[in-house]
């Protein structure tokens, strides 16, 4: 199956790097199961190179696990501490695309996200926001969602599910720059 990149209005082959000034990668995670908790990771690289056929293209995120910032100073500590992210060991999260697809009209980005030194394959669901000229340059804009288990990765393995919620919605609003 392929996706002619005569679809996308704008099209552009090439590097692009995120404009972290105007992205966002955010997280919900349910507490006590009966509300919703909210945080976002502030040091966030993202490079995404479209290829002449979409479905070649690729996609690679580095995240610092120190930016977390769920708006609530001693949270992040305990997120940040052994409980959780263990930062200090696994200082980063990432992912690395392995396959560009449509299903139903809608395009997948597959790929593999390693949390706390566990890697584990993923899907993410992506609306492309399209293509378009900024004051610097080509952007690009796409957003992205997936949901993962935070046991499967060996986060808060200690901390029940009727604390903290086993299942966490990641969201990834991207704008990103061609390079030159």
């Amino acid at each position: 199956m392929s996706a002619p990149t005569t679809e996308i209005p704008g099209y552009t082959a090439g590097t692009w790097k995120i404009d972290g000034a105007h992205s966002d990668v955010t997280f919900v995670v349910r507490h006590l199961g009966v509300s919703k908790v909210r945080g976002r990771f502030d040091q966030v690289d993202t490079t995404i190179v479209t290829a002449e056929n979409v479905l070649d293209s690729t996609v690679t995120t580095t995240i610092q696990a120190t930016s977390i910032d769920t708006n609530n100073e001693q949270r992040d500590g305990h997120v940040r501490s052994g409980d959780f992210l263990d930062v200090e060991q696994f200082p980063t999260l990432t992912f690395t695309s392995t396959a560009i697809r449509v299903e139903d009209g809608d395009y997948l980005i597959d790929g593999d996200l390693t949390i706390h030194g566990v890697t584990k394959p993923v899907t993410l669901a992506a609306e492309l926001g399209g293509f378009g000229d900024g004051p610097n340059g080509k952007v690009l804009g796409i957003s992205a969602s997936t949901e993962v288990s935070r046991t499967e990765f060996g986060v808060g393995a200690g901390v029940p599910g009727a604390v903290v919620s086993d299942k966490i919605k990641i969201e990834l609003d991207i704008e990103a720059g061609l390079q030159d």
